[in-house]
């Protein structure tokens, strides 16, 4: 039906080409939509993400100037392809998030926050506390630092390695797969490193408390625990906080080559 819609405009190849690529367009920024960070999220009303897709998808009619599509192209195929590629670039984006998502979730395990699961209704199931603390930290810090530049600049230079009529998907032509890879696998390695001063002062004091517990047996070091472990997790976190900042911030600059 697509096709027979956009053939009814075959004698005006001007607006059959901008009706057609603005289609396509439009079909990548909403994938690029569902999964990119900020944007992503789902208290961020539809309509608005409706909207905000074609304010943008004009914008980028403007600067790409698309020609008449080739002979022979299949405009349903591109346009899901074109959908399947804006997913591609935010899951892309979503990774280096996961980093600062998995700091949270280690200090608030560590911390014996554990029963203050809430539900968080963008990926619709329980998460630590202090893990959407930490999302919504990096969040702020990367909205301050440009990072939606960072995601735009992504999604045009998308145009050139990915052009909107194209009827394959090579993964391995728009993917530098060792760079993936390395993102993924830095995600533990980097959440390690931001939580690592709370996780080494909270076993510093489960050190203690053993010691404690082989001094003077009466004592109850388990209930102790409970209740000093999140005080001190606090504090230092109180104390770290600018420090976590400057990480942060540097570990988003790092990574914004993948923009």
């Amino acid at each position: 039906m697509l096709e027979n819609v956009l053939m009814f405009f075959k004698n005006f190849p001007e607006f059959n080409a901008q009706l057609g690529a603005g289609m396509l367009i439009f079909a990548r920024f909403m994938g690029f939509t569902i999964s990119a960070p900020v944007i992503s999220r789902k208290d961020i009303p539809f309509m608005a993400k409706v909207c905000f897709g074609l304010i943008m998808t004009v914008s980028f009619l403007g600067i790409l100037s698309p020609k008449t599509p080739p002979h022979e192209t299949s405009l349903l195929l591109s346009f899901f392809l074109n959908l399947v590629f804006g997913v591609i670039i935010g899951l892309i984006a979503t990774i280096i998030f996961s980093s600062i998502s998995a700091a949270g979730d280690m200090i608030n395990l560590q911390m014996g926050l554990s029963a203050s699961a809430i539900f968080d209704q963008n990926t619709k199931e329980q998460t630590s506390s202090l893990g959407r603390f930490f999302g919504l930290f990096g969040t702020v810090i990367f909205i301050n630092l440009g990072g939606l530049y960072w995601l735009f600049s992504a999604f045009q230079r998308g145009f050139m390695v990915f052009p909107i009529y194209n009827t394959s998907l090579s993964i391995e032509k728009i993917l530098n797969i060792d760079y993936v890879i390395l993102l993924t696998g830095n995600v533990l390695f980097i959440g390690l490193q931001i939580a690592s001063p709370v996780l080494l002062a909270t076993l510093a004091m489960d050190i203690i408390l053993g010691i404690i517990s082989k001094i003077a047996p009466q004592v109850n070091v388990f209930q102790l625990s409970f209740l000093f472990k999140p005080v001190l997790g606090v504090a230092i976190l109180i104390i770290i906080l600018p420090i976590l900042v400057n990480a942060i911030t540097d570990y988003f600059v790092y990574y914004s080559q993948i923009y």
